[in-house]
């Protein structure tokens, strides 16, 4: 008969809160992002572009984790709002540079609130900062360990 029956129950894995956690965290983005104009994997994007300014294509995916056929449409669309700008490399013609325009980066003022916004958002009598804060931490060292053993991470 199935002895590890228990394993397969929902409660009991844990894809499922990682799943349902990441889900209602970008629910929660959506608002402030609306009001950008923006998705969720568009500002993942213009966190990098804030960060780092100008960055290639391949850098982007990889600080992301995403392969260049789910990047490239995502740039192409910040790239029609006129949020970047993508252009060859001077230096080697097979690589794309991305930078910010000055609407991209004025739209870094308009979203610096949201991170506190965000953190506000679990605030409850349940879960405490510090908890969040480790919990964070946690998921950081599972990416790791994931990226590691999944060879390069991209998805």
């Amino acid at each position: 008969m199935d002895k590890n029956i228990t394993d397969l129950y929902l409660e009991n894995q844990l894809c499922f809160p990682l799943y349902a956690a990441s889900r209602l965290t970008t629910k929660a983005y959506a608002p402030y992002l609306n009001n950008l104009n923006i998705t969720y994997p568009q500002y993942l994007v213009m966190l990098v572009l804030w960060q780092y300014k100008e960055q290639s294509v391949n850098e982007i995916g990889e600080r992301l984790m995403l392969e260049s056929n789910t990047l490239t449409p995502l740039l192409k669309r910040l790239e029609s709002k006129e949020f970047l700008l993508r252009n060859r490399s001077k230096t080697d013609e097979r690589s794309v540079i991305v930078s910010l325009t000055e609407k991209g980066n004025a739209l870094k003022e308009e979203a610096s609130s949201i991170p506190t916004k965000i953190m506000g958002s679990f605030k409850d009598t349940s879960i405490s900062e510090a908890e969040i804060i480790s919990f964070k931490e946690t998921l950081h060292k599972l990416v790791a360990v994931l990226d590691q053993k999944n060879s390069g991470g991209k998805i």
